[in-house]
């Protein structure tokens, strides 16, 4: 026998689906009043048919703006007679809000007269948490392989310079204090200001103190402020974004961004543009920076150590340092001696140095005679280590057998049992090596493979040295 009962009408099958029906039913007129809710509006929304039924849709929005907005997208009964599914924000009878997708469409009698709409609406808060959590993720590992990629060029870039942080060679007193201060400082993350002449060795300190702090599995980022143009100053260090200005054709991370967690060493601080100096001033004092082209604060941990060879006191009094960024960097101050205060260290550091660039070149150099030795030591060093080192590699590259050769230095009117060379021969030698580099850069003073950088020294160095050996750029005519 067939036990199936008999198919119920229409009727008795949209009041039973309408009952049972877990998603949200609602009919409403013109005018956007509920005329009809199911069980599961209230399971949802919290509302008996009773408190809503006869008011506006509103009732259902988390604001009157949000309702107003999804009236004029969605309710122009006369132009449309399917609505399109739309997701939007209610709110339920408690104040919690909640995502729902809508399926709604025009209703008219069977003469084709519009009279109302009806709709169905489910809830899909998880969902929406779901792709919330999604884009939030896929955001944070934008950002990661942003900063994964803007590291990678940055130490694929510094993997040119030699990080020789643990050869510092010294036996100087005045330098053992230096690093017994750099052990104490490293550990903690006070702001460093280091301070002397050019190519003492302040960028081999910096690394020191990155290289024993706890922050050294981070990068050590490292920011020249004089090498760079004004108007790229600002973007290299706090970044840009796309479109920002001319040029700027693709999101950079700054440096400071890019030194999250890590250390930024800012050299040659005391260039720093003024206008500058206060955006440093707030990352100092409040550890937040805003990218150019985006007023977004973003929150950086990063610890600066910061150097210069130029007196910020008196940059202070001629206006062009600001006295609250020179106060905030100066909260532990190491100053490096020059060479020449410190000339115990030159035969050690010659050494050294000979050691360094034998082996690099191929050859066997194992002996400095005590002539060259000498004239090392009474030398005026203008450009510090810097300027030894440059001047024992092109020694080394001359140099034919075992004995390191340093013609320049040796004075040829000095008898041979006389093995300290006089002042004057010294400043000639000094003048002729200055010329002599100057006319194979074409007197280039500054820049990339220019006479300052072959030298060892600062451009404003090198050009008071040559004021003072009274060298000038020959004229043409000349």
């Amino acid at each position: 026998m067939n036990n199936l009962k008999e198919v119920p009408d229409k009727k008795t099958l949209f009041a039973a689906l309408f009952r049972t029906f877990g998603d949200a039913i609602i009919f409403g007129d013109q005018e956007r009043k509920l005329t009809l809710v199911n069980p599961g509006f209230t399971k949802m929304f919290g509302y008996s048919p009773e408190e809503v039924i006869g008011k506006k849709t509103e009732v259902l929005y988390g604001s009157p703006d949000e309702y107003e907005r999804q009236g004029k997208l969605r309710y122009n009964l006369s132009a449309e007679e399917k609505l399109k599914p739309y997701e939007v924000q209610y709110c339920r009878q408690n104040g919690e809000l909640f995502w729902g997708e809508t399926v709604g469409s025009i209703v008219k009698d069977k003469h084709g007269n519009i009279f109302g709409f009806g709709g169905i609406i489910r809830d899909i808060t998880e969902r929406k948490q779901a792709e919330e959590a999604l884009r939030k993720a896929y955001h944070e590992i934008e950002q990661l392989k942003n900063r994964l990629q803007a590291e990678n060029v940055y130490l694929q870039e510094e993997i040119k310079f030699e990080h020789n942080f643990d050869e510092i060679v010294s036996t100087s007193e005045s330098f053992k204090k230096i690093l017994r201060n750099v052990e104490q400082v490293a550990a903690t993350d006070a702001t460093v200001l280091i301070l002397g002449e050019t190519g003492t060795g302040k960028e081999l300190i910096a690394r020191a103190l990155h290289i024993l702090s706890p922050r050294k599995e981070r990068p050590l980022v490292k920011v020249n402020c004089s090498a760079l143009p004004a108007n790229l100053i600002e973007s290299e260090l706090f970044g840009h974004e796309k479109g920002a200005f001319t040029g700027a054709i693709a999101r950079k991370i700054g440096r400071f961004e890019l030194a999250d967690g890590g250390t930024i060493f800012l050299d040659e601080i005391g260039d720093l543009p003024p206008e500058l100096q206060a955006k440093l001033l707030r990352v100092l004092q409040e550890g937040e920076l805003e990218r150019l082209g985006n007023s977004k604060t973003i929150k950086v941990d990063v610890r600066v150590i910061a150097a210069t060879n130029r007196d910020l006191e008196k940059a202070i009094e001629k206006g062009d340092f600001r006295e609250d960024l020179f106060y905030r960097l100066n909260v532990f101050p190491i100053t490096i001696p020059p060479l020449r205060q410190r000339n115990e260290d030159i035969p050690l550091l010659a050494k050294h140095f000979v050691k360094k660039y034998s082996a690099k070149m191929g050859k066997k150099i194992d002996f400095i005679p005590e002539k060259v030795m000498s004239a090392l030591r009474v030398y005026h060093w203008a450009g510090n280590v810097r300027e030894l080192e440059n001047v024992i590699e092109r020694a080394v590259i001359l140099t034919p057998g075992s004995a390191l050769q340093v013609e320049e230095f040796v004075d040829p009117q000095t008898e041979e049992g006389d093995q300290t060379p006089s002042a004057k021969t010294l400043e000639i030698v000094e003048r002729n090596h200055i010329l002599q580099t100057l006319n194979e850069c074409n007197w280039k003073i500054s820049g990339k493979n220019g006479t300052a950088e072959i030298l060892g020294l600062h451009p404003s160095t090198l050009r008071d040295r040559m004021q003072k050996l009274g060298l000038k750029k020959p004229s043409r005519d000349s």
